[in-house]
């Protein structure tokens, strides 16, 4: 694999395709990774990989069809077997309903024949002597810290045969931090997301985790019900990333979503919340930069392999607090006679209302809440008001009258994003942050911390 450059890969399969349209993709990665527990290191390791994606498309009476083939370690000489497979999946497919003539016209990458960027151990140079500082102060302080650190650098190569050679380099990394007790019966987290871990504040975050565990050292117990709560920015992504998710204009004009106004058509337009909030995606967003055009591997509800190589620019999904824009493919926003608007890889929420406060300046202005650190294992329950189901993990404190005195069990919660954007009181300082339970899949948020009135923690939980 090392002998071959991805995009010898791509050409090669480009001069072997006999399909009507042809693109590929070629994406070679590498991570390198840190593991700990009970405040010392544990493993630690290197990977490299690589991936071909080969789309052909073959015109038909009736329509254009396509067909996918993706592997692993492709090899030179593999290649051809690929594009066959391709293009037999293609003649044995369905018209494809997605179908669009190939994304063409535009220049190619200077960089496309240079050789991939790659990550390796050095990336934690100055974040591992932080961390083990850390476990000193852990263990003097009768701590036990536990996580995980990761850095990926993913290099994509973009292929077509209507000329496109397009390449797109994107760093991912990510930090999750737990601080137990000696005894294990308190818990707290935090999570950072990053480009280089040049920007990590190991420190902060560890202090941060202290002060919570001895918010912990008093116990409440607190019934279901509704409450004012204080959401962290991870816990406020979590929920906006699954409200992204779900907000496809074709869903939407076939009236399947929350997005789908009463009598048919879409709700944007609409005001969704009263205060200025906008929701926005821009690839050259910084310190959150992602793939300026479509790489689609696949064709979904929200994404097309036709519409591969498709510049992307910044979008407005939500402005002033009205809907403004939802997801489409070139197929689903001629359907919905709206904007093409692909997916793009990051997400930001933000207020135009100047003086936004801190978390703790919010807390400080609490008569009486509930702080909450972070979500996890959410579901949908009901798509037609996007309504999810969810457990509060790793701390929940109660406030009153400005500080924090205890943490309160855990609850299970139903609330729908859309409708907490209409209940949303007071909005905090956009800060970059990791989305607890979608990290593995979406790390690139920028969000606020939110207070809400009536959050719905619908039934206790025994989680912690």
């Amino acid at each position: 694999m090392s002998h071959t450059h991805p995009h010898e890969l791509v050409e090669r399969a480009l001069e072997l395709s006999r399909a009507d349209g042809c693109v590929v993709i070629a994406d070679e990665e590498s991570s390198a990774n840190l593991r700990w527990a009970g405040n010392g290191l544990t493993t630690n390791g290197v990977t490299r990989g690589r991936r071909l994606t080969v789309v052909s498309t073959v015109r038909g009476a009736t329509g254009t069809a396509s067909g996918v083939v993706a592997q692993e370690a492709v090899t030179l000489d593999e290649v051809e077997r690929l594009v066959r497979a391709a293009e037999g999946a293609a003649r044995a497919a369905e018209p494809a309903e997605d179908a669009q003539p190939l994304i063409g016209g535009r220049a190619a990458d200077p960089r496309f024949t240079e050789a991939p960027e790659t990550t390796d151990i050095g990336v934690f140079a100055s974040f591992a002597p932080a961390l083990g500082e850390a476990f000193a102060r852990a263990r003097a302080g009768g701590e036990l810290l536990y996580g995980f650190a990761r850095h990926e650098r993913t290099t994509s190569y973009l292929g077509s045969s209507t000329g496109l050679r397009l390449r797109h380099d994107q760093p991912t990394g990510t930090v999750e931090l737990n601080a137990k007790t000696a005894d294990l019966s308190g818990s707290a987290w935090a999570g950072a997301a990053t480009r280089d871990f040049t920007d990590i504040d190991v420190t902060a975050l560890h202090t941060d985790l202290t002060r919570r565990l001895g918010w912990g050292r008093k116990r409440i117990d607190l019934p279901a019900g509704r409450y004012e709560a204080l959401l962290p920015p991870s816990a406020v992504a979590d929920l906006m990333v699954y409200l992204s998710w779900s907000s496809g204009a074709r869903d939407a004009v076939e009236g399947r979503s929350v997005f789908s106004r009463t009598g048919g058509g879409t709700r944007i337009g609409e005001r969704l919340s009263p205060l200025p909030l906008t929701l926005r995606s821009d690839p050259a967003e910084p310190g959150l930069q992602a793939a300026p055009f479509v790489l689609a591997h696949s064709s979904g509800e929200n994404d097309s392999v036709f519409d591969n190589g498709s510049p992307l620019a910044a979008t407005d999904w939500l402005r002033e607090g009205r809907l403004t824009n939802l997801l489409t493919t070139r197929h689903s926003a001629g359907l919905a006679g709206l904007p093409l608007t692909p997916p793009i890889d990051n997400l930001v929420l933000e207020t135009s209302a100047p003086g936004a406060p801190t978390l703790d300046e919010m807390v400080a202005r609490t008569e009486r809440g509930l702080l909450l650190t972070c979500l996890w294992y959410i579901r949908e329950v009901d798509p037609a008001t996007l309504l999810l189901t969810g457990l509060t993990r790793d701390g929940v404190y109660l406030v009153e009258d400005g500080e924090v005195v205890g943490a309160v069990n855990n609850f299970r919660f139903n609330e729908s994003p859309v409708d907490l954007l209409g209940r949303i009181t007071e909005v905090g300082r956009t800060e970059r942050c990791l989305p607890r339970e979608w990290g593995d899949w979406f790390t690139r948020a920028a969000m606020p911390p939110v207070r809400v009135s009536d959050f719905n923690m619908s039934s206790v939980s025994q989680a912690s």
